[in-house]
């Protein structure tokens, strides 16, 4: 019964804030994996060069170079996963203390607000944050099995299963850079879910803010504009 009136110091605005936020980030990630074919992603740019990666693979020799790219991309998520895992201990920490929050808030506002509400509204960070470590702990993995398709490649440009296995490599590659930008997506939108934590509002400015920011790198960029020029 408690817990019930305690739910309700959220009002319609708030939960519709969360809602927005959510919806949002399922939104644009459909968007960024699925353009139109009149404007495509970085995302979806960036996975024909992995294909025309593993296509030069074949015909490259010595293939140190690929090996070194393959172990930078594994590091970049090894990375990553880890920054999450500190992120979600230090979020479940103020989960489990939210005596500075209060602190905070007594200062800002005069109603005093119950700690199941700070730790719900962080409870969103920690969910899109959780997220975020499994996606790159996936993409660490699916990098690994690249590598093993990339090692059974033949030297033999001539061999019928060079192509089709560099083939495999590339699609296994591109899965891995996917689940990759999931995990930076997780964590853009859960740093725009700490604005729950100041009001409704802010956390809806903050999820603007934050859609337009990926948006922009994946259809507005520089680096887009580079991917698409015609080759010289």
């Amino acid at each position: 019964m408690r817990l019930l009136e305690h739910m309700t110091l959220l009002n319609t605005l708030d939960w519709g804030a969360a809602a927005f936020i959510l919806l949002s980030w399922f939104t644009i990630g459909w968007l960024i994996e699925h353009p139109g074919a009149k404007r495509p992603s970085v995302t979806i740019l960036m996975a024909e060069r992995r294909r025309d990666w593993m296509r030069m693979f074949v015909t490259r020799d010595p293939r140190i170079f690929d090996s070194q790219i393959l172990m930078s991309l594994r590091q970049g998520t090894s990375f990553f996963a880890s920054t999450c895992l500190l992120a979600i201990g230090g979020v479940l920490a103020l989960v489990g203390n939210t005596a500075p929050l209060q602190g905070v808030a007594a200062e800002v506002i005069d109603m005093p607000v119950p700690v199941l509400i700070w730790q719900l509204k962080l409870g969103l960070v920690a969910l899109f944050l959780t997220n975020a470590f499994l996606k790159f702990v996936w993409a660490n993995r699916v990098f690994g099995y690249c590598a093993v398709v990339m090692a059974a490649v033949p030297n033999d440009t001539e061999d019928p299963r060079a192509y089709p296995l560099a083939g495999q490599a590339a699609e296994l590659n591109i899965r891995a850079a996917i689940n990759f930008n999931r995990g930076l997506r997780s964590m853009y939108f859960a740093l725009g879910s700490l604005a729950w934590l100041i009001g409704p509002l802010v956390l809806i400015a903050a999820t603007i803010v934050t859609l337009w920011l990926v948006w922009s790198r994946e259809f507005a960029s520089l680096p887009r504009s580079i991917l698409l020029q015609e080759d010289l």
